[in-house]
């Protein structure tokens, strides 16, 4: 076959020009396939969040609402171990639930702290059950007001509530948070008994103990979730439906476990650095960072929502 002879330069321009308008729309079809859109929109979304953290000053909200829950977590545990002697007349809940509580925490975190909540739930309280517990309960709904200070600022939400109302309101919500985690903690501790009769009566049960733990691991999730919807929904100024909320909490469930992962990895390699600079208090610091961390991606997912919200109202309306 004989070869083709040479192009001249006006044939390959015309060739050079035909070849873009297809180029071009295989570009077009290409940006505007549904993966390539979604890709483009959710980081979009993700940075316009970031940048509504930034400008809402999430960062200082967070060491806030850190704070403020470090504080609070202590008189929570006082009141659950209050309760816990009143309605079920044993303490010994009250050290299930505090378990329960750090058991999302890393090890690295919740093991050097776990010992000063043993501390002071062993101690005897005197009079909790009257003035103890009511300051106790004020100081523990502190945590429920920052939790709202964030996000009300995120949500972009004025609060026209009176400061009464809203702590009456965080106070109810720290007696409801109280008595959950204290039923919880009764099925937890009821559960390994009533499995280990029902084996004694259908020994053929015995193989699906690992069933018993994964399912206790569940309903902790579950009631973590519905924490979580609940603050989204119902703490901030507003309206929110479960969808205008859903994306936010999904969120904010995976970047938790991913932080939680790294920074007890961190602190297995140099936990050490904490002790050298704040010596007795390395407990409390680690404790305050973790809590840090947990604020500012809690903060995040409420401005994940509030992107998002905005970004559905735009399009609504073009």
């Amino acid at each position: 076959m004989p070869p083709h002879p040479p192009r001249t330069q006006g044939e390959v321009e015309r060739a050079t020009l035909a070849i873009i308008p297809l180029t071009d729309d295989l570009m077009g079809l290409s940006l505007r396939s549904p993966p390539v859109r979604l890709i483009k929109l959710s980081f979009r979304i993700t940075v316009d969040a970031v940048r509504h953290l930034i400008a809402d000053d999430g960062w200082a909200i967070a060491s806030h609402i850190a704070l403020s829950t470090l504080m609070a977590l202590f008189p929570f545990l006082i009141v659950v171990t209050a309760l816990a002697g009143l309605f079920f007349g044993s303490k010994d809940l009250a050290d299930e639930a505090a378990r329960i509580l750090l058991e999302a925490w890393p090890p690295q975190v919740a093991g050097p702290i776990a010992k000063d909540i043993a501390g002071v739930l062993t101690q005897s309280q005197r009079g909790v059950l009257t003035f103890g517990v009511l300051f106790a309960t004020y100081f523990a709904s502190s945590g429920v007001e920052g939790l709202r200070i964030g996000l009300n600022r995120a949500y972009g939400t004025p609060e026209m509530r009176s400061f009464w109302l809203l702590r009456l309101e965080s106070v109810f919500y720290v007696l409801v948070g109280a008595i959950a985690i204290l039923s919880f903690s009764f099925g937890v501790v009821l559960a390994p008994l009533i499995w280990a009769k029902l084996v004694e009566y259908v020994p053929a049960m015995q193989p699906f103990d690992s069933l018993v733990t994964i399912a206790r691991y569940a309903v902790a999730a579950v009631v973590l979730i519905i924490a979580l919807v609940i603050l989204h929904k119902w703490l901030p100024a507003g309206k929110r439906t479960f969808t205008d909320v859903a994306p936010g909490i999904a969120a904010t469930l995976l970047l938790w476990l991913v932080a939680g992962a790294v920074f007890g990895r961190y602190l297995a390699q140099f936990a050490g650095a904490y002790t050298t600079m704040y010596a007795g208090l390395a407990s409390a610091m680690i404790a305050l960072v973790f809590l840090y961390m947990c604020a500012i991606i809690f903060i995040f997912g409420a401005e994940l929502n509030a992107v998002i919200a905005k970004t559905r109202a735009a399009r609504a309306n073009s």
